[in-house]
């Protein structure tokens, strides 16, 4: 039997699979591995086929985190390069192709079921509207969909690059703190797992609060991000939930931006490895009342369905359907 390979390559994390190509739910295997442990994608693929045991990989795709042209892709948060031709020969893959892990994600918006998405503004879905999709995670990523032939055509940006505009005067500092870290202060450096470590350092800095000893020493001991947003929500921290509400404040009007370039009336995915893990704070509403906050365009923006999508494995899905559609 043939089989299919697919990878959702991050900064954090790297999932792979294998699956039967005879459209079989259920993947043979699936696994989860730290990236920054290894030293390349090559590395991951020895182990994972390892376990797998001989199985014939009829075609692989890979979505990675990170802009694709060609064969052979520079990630953006990790040092690795991927190179389709040397893994295809390495492993004796007869097909690869290399994907934005954005891409991936507006391909797997159609494999979602209902229970997949958290609604948070049913607005007025146009069929056949532009969809957007967008989410924060190690990096910040952003794709839109538009209906071409009978289906939607996905186009990966690299919008999370985009410069960071300040909305009141808290911010403007922020900008002015993380203008002494970065070159260019991008909406990634502040939307995205690193980026709330920055507003963290930010918030600690410049003497609004103090991180309490348990905090530190979370932080200190597994995943900062994870431990400001944990703290942000369970704990009486106020450093912690004053971080989590300018990350969530600054994450909905970043949206909002994007919804104003493109207009999507098909809706807006917000995706991503973060907001999954903070759904509660992100329906306690200032995510949406920045996304709206738009002065003329209150309006308009009230029309635009917005989901939450929270299957993490999004991206894996359409990694899946990308090598299905290869083979």
């Amino acid at each position: 039997m043939h089989h299919l390979l697919a990878g959702d390559i991050g900064g954090t994390k790297t999932l792979l699979q294998i699956s039967a190509t005879n459209g079989a739910r259920a993947p043979i295997l699936q696994k989860s591995y730290p990236s920054a442990n290894y030293a390349g994608l090559i590395e991951i693929l020895d182990d994972f086929l390892r376990e797998a045991g001989t199985v014939d990989i009829a075609a692989a795709c890979f979505a990675l985190a990170g802009p694709v042209s060609g064969r052979r892709v520079k990630l953006t948060n990790l040092p690795w390069v991927v190179d389709a031709d040397t893994i295809a020969a390495h492993f004796a893959i007869g097909r690869i192709s290399l994907i934005n892990d954005f891409e991936a994600v507006g391909l797997g918006i159609a494999a979602l079921q209902p229970t997949d998405l958290l609604t948070l503004q049913a607005g007025e879905p146009q069929a056949q509207g532009v969809r957007i999709v967008a989410g924060a995670g190690t990096g910040l990523g952003v794709a839109w969909l538009s209906w071409q032939d009978g289906g939607y055509a996905i186009h990966p940006s690299e919008g999370g690059h985009m410069d960071f505009a300040p909305t009141d005067n808290t911010q403007y500092e922020l900008l002015r703190y993380l203008q002494q870290r970065y070159a260019h202060v991008s909406y990634e450096r502040i939307v995205s797992g690193p980026g709330l470590e920055a507003i963290f350092d930010f918030l600690r800095d410049s003497g609004r609060a103090t991180p309490s000893t348990q905090l530190f020493t979370a932080m200190r001991e597994g995943d900062a991000a994870a431990a400001i947003s944990r703290f942000g929500q369970q704990i009486d921290e106020p450093i912690a939930r004053m971080a989590l509400d300018m990350f969530v404040q600054i994450y909905g009007a970043f949206v909002g931006n994007i919804a104003l370039a493109l207009l999507p009336r098909g809706g807006v995915y917000v995706a991503g490895g973060i907001a999954a893990k903070i759904i509660t704070t992100l329906q306690q509403g200032a995510f949406m009342r920045t996304f709206r906050d738009k002065g003329r365009y209150v309006e308009l923006l009230n029309t635009l369905p917005l989901h939450i999508v929270t299957n993490a494995q999004v991206g894996l899905l359409g990694a899946n359907l990308a090598a299905h559609q290869l083979a």
